[in-house]
């Protein structure tokens, strides 16, 4: 058992490393995974950050919905974790492995069943509800549950944010998706190319609301990650932007 464990401190180690600190760094942190969706992940589709269609949206299969402990009532939306399964702690993992998954979803408690049995997204645990794909990367399906470690990495993207306006006059609902480094946004703001800068409110997951009348004017966008970084993204909507369409900027975090 001990030589287990050392070779888990020496694979966290690596991946630390691979991601530019130390395990210490890195906050490692224990938890446990489930998995759902289907080996496909169609199930996985849709759910609480507002993304969608997950292929469309740039996430795949690599997604997780997280415990009420993580998920922040959406602050978490977008955020990477790389997770490994503890393989000092159960043997059902795949030793020498781990997989970054980004919060899509929210796992939510189920008061009906203890904690320790079958309400595994109870508060406060910290759980994280794997797709089935990114699941079987780290541990065996019929496992069913599997204490893991995870840590906050940063997102890797291909091309810049995207901001998909859905609404109605006098209502602007934004979805800011896409997003790379921290991955998740805890501020926003839009200008139209007649106004100032308008504070967004979160209304839901990484949906971003703003009750101005911005029909006919082009549209630029600011957002903050909860790392504090920001990045402006000028006259991304033409001034002839239509509701139910997404619009995608050239910048991004690195």
């Amino acid at each position: 058992m001990e030589e287990t464990k050392v070779l888990v401190v020496l694979f966290l180690s690596l991946c630390a490393s691979r991601l530019g600190g130390s395990a210490a760094d890195q906050q490692w942190t224990a938890a446990n995974a489930t998995f759902y969706g289907g080996s496909d992940a169609s199930g996985t589709m849709g759910g609480s950050c507002g993304y969608g269609n997950m292929y469309s949206a740039g996430y795949g299969t690599a997604t997780t919905a997280l415990s009420t402990a993580l998920y922040g009532d959406g602050a978490s939306c977008g955020a990477c974790y790389v997770v490994t399964c503890d393989a000092a702690a159960t043997r059902w993992c795949k030793n020498g492995t781990s997989v970054t998954v980004t919060a899509t979803n929210f796992c939510p408690p189920n008061y009906n069943e203890a904690s320790d049995a079958g309400g595994w997204c109870n508060p406060p645990r910290r759980h994280f509800d794997m797709s089935q794909p990114a699941g079987e990367t780290i541990a065996v399906y019929s496992a069913g549950i599997v204490p893991v470690r995870y840590a906050r990495t940063p997102c890797s993207r291909s091309g810049g944010i995207r901001f998909g306006v859905s609404g109605h006059d006098y209502f602007e609902l934004v979805l800011v998706s896409n997003v790379a480094g921290s991955g998740a946004v805890a501020a926003a703001w839009v200008k139209g190319s007649r106004t100032d800068w308008l504070a967004m409110s979160r209304n839901w997951g990484q949906n971003w609301q703003s009750n101005a009348y911005l029909t006919g004017q082009a549209l630029s966008f600011k957002v903050q990650a909860d790392d504090g970084s920001v990045v402006t993204a000028y006259d991304v909507a033409p001034a002839n932007w239509q509701f139910g369409s997404t619009y995608q900027s050239s910048v991004n975090f690195s």
